[in-house]
């Protein structure tokens, strides 16, 4: 009775190798992916994922990721437990079952999402060069940031606030506004939650997150509101197949700068220009400073409390959680990490350099 069910385990162990290995391989060759699974296989789940999920108000993807930690706790619990009573077989048996779970949410994680870091970068079909810039030009296209956000402040809503399906309803206006031009913007389906502790993914740092379990966007409703829509139209852009940090950004801005709605227009150029000036600190500490006393103080009060949002809920979880998050991107085909969010800067100048330069 042990020998067939260690057999059976070994059976199921060199399964799930073996599917493990054709994923990888599969993920060597872009073009394939963006054909057979980007475009193929992965909208027809997205969509059924999404659909199931919008049925329930509430996060699902928060509850199922609960019950998953729930079941791995009860499981070591009963181990510890059991593990004078194991057997040699067991000894053996139980570590590869436990490796035959790693080795199935793997699998899972690829097949309802994953795969999506190993497409094409989505600028080559959009057309957005990788030309590098100057400091110079750095400059240049922060000014030319700061400017357009002098002019966009005015016209926002004062003390603005925002419910999730607001949120949702105008992003979705806008992705639907921009596959009129482009079928890559397509979004059907929507499905966009809060997340269900907004305390405890404050305190880790984040400002939203994609479900693959769920399909859900899912946004930190503790944020300031001016953020809000920036990271609505990311999250989104993580449903429609984005896996790249930097290209959802991309996407976002490409959505948000053709919005009818002045506070949208607002957050993603908001939210370009916090990462310009990132840039520009690193690269260039004197023009930093003088490009800080160009900003308007109504946008430079922004940026103070939304400083203050978190400093609030500093703590050492956030920096842990940023080297997690950091080994994650590099693990799937993002080699520079959490600064690849910064990749978003080159994109910025190669859209607007035309008008800059002239």
């Amino acid at each position: 009775m042990q020998a067939t069910l260690l057999r059976k385990v070994l059976i199921q162990t060199a399964i799930l190798v073996g599917l493990t290995i054709l994923l990888s391989i599969f993920g060597l060759y872009p073009n394939l992916v963006l054909s057979w699974y980007s475009n193929g296989l992965y909208p027809i789940i997205a969509i059924v994922l999404r659909w199931v999920s919008s049925i329930f108000p509430f996060a699902l993807g928060d509850i199922l990721y609960t019950l998953l930690i729930l079941l791995a706790i009860r499981k070591l619990i009963l181990f510890f437990k059991r593990r004078k009573l194991l057997t040699k077989t067991d000894r053996l048996a139980v570590p590869l079952k436990l490796f035959n779970i790693i080795l199935l949410l793997s699998i899972s994680f690829k097949l309802l999402w994953g795969l999506n870091y190993s497409r094409p970068s989505i600028t080559q079909q959009l057309n957005i060069s990788n030309e590098k810039y100057s400091v110079k030009e750095l400059v240049l296209l922060g000014d030319y940031f700061i400017e357009k956000l002098k002019a966009l402040q005015p016209q926002t809503t004062p003390k603005l606030s925002y419910t999730i399906a607001e949120l949702k309803e105008k992003a979705v206006v806008d992705y639907q506004r921009m596959a009129e031009k482009n079928p890559f913007f397509s979004y059907k389906a929507p499905s966009v939650k809060s997340v269900l502790n907004g305390w405890m993914v404050s305190k880790i740092g984040i400002e939203g997150y994609y479900n693959p379990l769920s399909g859900e966007a899912n946004l930190n409703m503790k944020l300031p509101a001016w953020v809000l829509p920036f990271v609505t139209c990311h999250e989104i852009s993580h449903q429609m197949g984005v896996a790249r940090e930097d290209e959802a950004n991309l996407v976002a801005y490409l959505v948000g700068i053709n919005s009818k709605d002045a506070n949208f227009l607002y957050s993603v150029n908001y939210n370009m220009l916090r990462y310009i000036l990132l840039e520009v600190r690193i690269k260039s500490p004197e023009d930093y400073a003088t490009m800080l006393n160009k900003i308007d103080p109504k946008v430079l009060a922004n940026f103070k409390a939304e400083n203050e949002f978190w400093a609030k809920y500093n703590g050492d979880m956030s920096t842990y959680m940023g080297v997690a998050f950091d080994k994650f991107l590099k693990l799937n085909k993002q080699k520079s990490g959490i600064d690849s969010y910064q990749n978003i800067v080159i994109w910025l100048w190669n859209l607007h350099k035309k008008e800059l330069v002239h």
